[in-house]
């Protein structure tokens, strides 16, 4: 396996002198690291210190034309695993949040698409400050991982948070980003054009989320589920180079670059927009439907009477849309459900598949992994057998399904739409 590839960017002021050794900690665990210092930077550490401990060249300036054309910038910012910033000032974060790129180090941060960790270093009135506060949560919401700050006495006198947390823990912090980044997807380089992906001119369609049937203007049955699994196999897939429509039952979580989204309600809805979106060359149904809707949905709110006595509710059973759509005349080539169960797992999803007549089930125990977290454990269930994989983030699952998904795809011409 690859040493992982660390990019330092080390930003202005007297918590540099801890980016050395934080240098050092990468290198003796056997990471690759480059450094970028910015000129505030260079105020406090130098570029000779950090090319001896990182045993790589390190770079100051954006418009050094030697590095140019050696190693663009653009290059130096894709090729490596996880971009640290570390310090991070008020300045720089603020840069980050606003999307400026005016120096080397800003512009690194605009032009990656690596996964981002910044530890933020400056003085208790600034890190306090509302502005620096909404910059943090700006690049938490486009997912920079930033760090909270140590509290203690500053290099100023003053006291509270705003100290650079201390090498070990940004080390700590830089594994566990490494550990939770999606590997890239195999047979794709980065940065690959659409036409050199494996899943390029095909056609993918995934539900994802809940379904919500109302029993009233206010209450409604629903099976729990956050959506983040299948949004992340529509995003993995659109990666990939497929084109993707996505049907999101109710979630707040932001569309997938490149995936065209359908919002829906209700399973019968879902159906409807299912049917609407084939033919497709796979279709992934992540959605947890719910089986069973209000017979009768009252049009006011059903109020309590103070008697005690419960009100009856009818069920009506929902249409089945996995079992659906494997009997129509417009069955995908690929057809993939998923089932989240709580025990026998591997037994239940064998029964599934039988049951639904679809090509594989993802089964995953809701007990060991519970809804709505940030990994899955799944099982890939088919006539050929069983195939559990490890316990990995849900990106690095919908990425190593697709890689799976280009594979059984590879023979069969691409599905034309209609």
């Amino acid at each position: 396996m690859p040493a992982p590839r660390i990019l330092l960017i080390i930003g202005g002021g007297i918590a540099a002198y801890k980016s050395i050794e934080l240098v050092r900690l990468l290198r003796k665990s056997g990471h690759v690291v480059r450094c970028v210092l910015t000129r505030a930077g260079e105020q406090f550490v130098t570029p000779l210190t950090l090319a001896a401990l990182s045993e790589n060249k390190v770079y100051t300036s954006l418009f050094d034309l030697k590095d140019e054309v050696e190693m663009g910038h653009i290059q130096l910012s894709r090729e490596a695993d996880l971009v640290v910033v570390a310090p991070a000032t008020a300045d720089l974060m603020a840069k980050m949040a606003a999307g400026i790129a005016d120096d080397l180090a800003t512009t690194l941060l605009l032009a990656t698409d690596k996964p981002v960790l910044a530890a933020p270093a400056m003085n208790v009135r600034m890190w306090l400050h509302p502005a620096t506060q909404r910059n943090i949560a700006t690049l938490r919401g486009d997912g920079v991982s930033v760090m909270e700050p140590d509290e203690g006495e500053m290099a100023c006198g003053e006291y509270g948070p705003g100290r650079l947390p201390e090498p070990e823990a940004i080390f700590a912090a830089i594994k566990a980003a490494l550990a939770s980044a999606p590997s890239p997807l195999t047979g794709q380089p980065d940065f690959a054009p659409a036409n050199h992906r494996p899943l390029h001119g095909r056609r993918i369609l995934v539900t994802a989320g809940p379904t919500h049937e109302p029993i009233d203007p206010v209450r409604y049955i629903a099976n729990r589920s956050s959506g983040k699994q299948g949004f992340a196999i529509a995003a993995a897939a659109a990666e990939a180079g497929a084109e993707v429509l996505l049907i999101a039952g109710p979630v707040a979580l932001p569309t997938p670059a490149g995936v065209i989204r359908v919002d829906v309600e209700t399973a019968v809805e879902m159906e409807r927009e299912v049917a609407a979106g084939l033919p497709v060359d796979a279709a992934i149904m992540v959605a947890a439907v719910a089986d069973w809707r209000a017979a009768d949905t009252r049009a006011q709110k059903i109020k309590k009477d103070g008697s005690g006595e419960v009100p009856p509710l009818a069920l009506a059973e929902n249409p089945d849309i996995l079992a659906n759509v494997a009997k129509s005349d417009r069955r995908p080539p690929l057809l993939i459900g998923f089932a989240a169960e709580t025990n026998d797992v591997v037994a239940h999803a064998e029964a599934k598949l039988a049951r639904k007549g679809c090509d594989w089930i993802v089964a995953n125990d809701v007990a060991a992994d519970p809804m709505g977290g940030e990994t899955n454990r799944v099982h890939i269930v088919s006539n050929a057998g069983v195939e559990s994989w490890d316990r990995l983030p849900k990106p690095a699952v919908a990425r190593k399904l697709m890689e799976k998904i280009a594979d059984a795809l590879e023979t069969r011409a691409p599905i034309e739409a209609d």
